[in-house]
């Protein structure tokens, strides 16, 4: 009896007859044997076709296969130790689908633009896949995470009518004779549904038109973002803390072979256990100028300047109490120092930046009105806003967390431009 299967179950059917459906990753001769090695989109099994057990035809065609050919693989599946995923197929037919032209991607060395401009085809690398399985667990985490924990999922729009982050990142776009933006966050949504139902998260792609070439930056990314009514800054790190440690624990036990692809070490992760440290702005400034760097009090870090902060540490860092000036106008001020928000950033150790920014969300509707004029933003645009102070305001935060720096530094990536299928930056509309 032949099973169709997956490279991931082939340890189900062991000694039976198996068929894999895939494509040939790669292909070697050994005289009377052929070496295939065949994937699926679950993982890479050799099948090895031996002249003496097909026909003439069967083993001629394995000898002419182009690589990324897609085909019908049947035989044997034995257990096989050297095997890195302990078996291989002995074979007993081959069906071609589709015979593949010459593949452009070569083991030769490629440069980034070649390998981005053929990203459609660079997704079926080694590396690449298990990047983006690594996505998947990341993702599959944070729902799992906030799912258990009570939260209700609350999709935010797409197109908004104001800035949440900043009208200097806005992509603006005709609606129908009006001007409307692409988001660039789904908080302010947010903040109104908590105040419906509690404990919210949404989960969406955004969007930041900011002219940045830096590793860190894309200008169309997804971010997580959860809120809560009744819950100060205090409350929000907690949660903060306790979300990544699930997502960095959950992925290392779910994604070992990927990791492995990846040469990711795997100790630092493991490191990444609650408590975190703490430190305010004040501190976190008195360790930039402590290593040697000029620095303005006042200013928002940098990239560098968050490199110097988070290598004082084995895990991730939390930043709160920065300057209210450099913050988005929603940010309480702190009742102990207004100058200051109630705000919190979390870095990422190994250099891989803020992760996560969030803070306690200004609930006193006066306060608010008069953040917003001073911001000079379009009070019409907010009136819905306002309404949330207006009909039971109670203290409420909440953060979002980027997903692509985090699947940058899970995977130890030098950029973050392989942590997203498709990515849109500065230079990049397509493919």
């Amino acid at each position: 009896m032949r099973n169709e299967t997956y490279v991931e179950d082939i340890a189900k059917f062991e000694g039976q007859e198996v068929t894999i459906n895939g494509w040939l990753y790669n292909r070697r001769s050994g005289g009377k044997l052929q070496f295939l090695l065949v994937r699926d989109g679950t993982g890479i099994i050799q099948a090895v076709v031996s002249q003496s057990e097909v026909p003439d035809e069967i083993f001629n065609l394995c000898e002419q296969l182009p690589q990324e050919s897609s085909i019908k693989v049947t035989g044997k599946a034995v257990e096989d130790k050297r095997s890195p995923i302990g078996y291989e197929i002995q074979v007993r037919d081959v069906e071609l689908v589709q015979l593949a032209e010459e593949y452009p991607i070569t083991p030769k060395e490629h440069g980034i633009d070649f390998l981005m401009d053929h990203r459609h085809l660079w997704l079926r690398s080694s590396k690449q896949h298990a990047i983006l399985r690594v996505r998947h667990a990341v993702i599959q985490a944070c729902r799992d995470f906030y799912d258990v924990n009570g939260f209700v999922l609350v999709d935010a729009p797409i197109f908004t009518p104001a800035a949440c982050e900043g009208t200097s990142t806005l992509f603006e776009t005709d609606y129908f004779g009006s001007k409307a933006y692409l988001t660039q966050s789904g908080q302010l949504y947010m903040e109104a549904a908590a105040m419906a139902f509690g404990k919210v998260y949404c989960f969406g792609p955004t969007f930041r038109a900011e002219k940045s070439k830096t590793r860190r930056h894309l200008t169309e990314f997804w971010m997580i973002e959860p809120e809560m009514a009744y819950c100060d800054l205090d409350g929000n790190m907690e949660l903060a803390e306790e979300f990544i440690e699930y997502v960095v624990q959950t992925v290392i036990e779910k994604c070992e072979t990927e990791l492995k692809v990846l040469e990711r070490d795997t100790s630092k992760l493991r490191n990444v256990i609650r408590p975190f440290p703490r430190i305010s702005y004040d501190e976190a400034v008195q360790i930039i100028k402590a290593a040697g760097m000029e620095f303005d009090h006042g200013n928002d870090f940098g990239g560098t300047d968050e490199t110097i902060i988070s290598d004082k540490f084995d895990r991730p860092v939390m930043v709160h109490r920065y300057p209210a000036a450099v913050k988005a106008f929603y940010m309480k001020s702190d009742p102990d120092d207004p100058s200051k928000a109630l705000c919190v950033d979390m870095l990422a150790p190994e250099g891989y930046g803020e992760i996560i920014g969030g803070g306690q969300r200004e609930d006193d509707l006066k306060v608010l009105e008069e953040k917003i004029r001073l911001n000079n933003l379009p009070m019409d645009a907010f009136d819905w806003y306002l309404d949330i102070r207006k009909y039971g305001s109670v203290p409420h935060s909440g953060f979002g967390l980027g997903i692509e720096r985090t699947v940058a530094w899970i995977c130890g990536l030098k950029h973050i431009r392989e942590t997203i299928p498709f990515p849109r930056t500065i230079y990049r509309l397509k493919p």
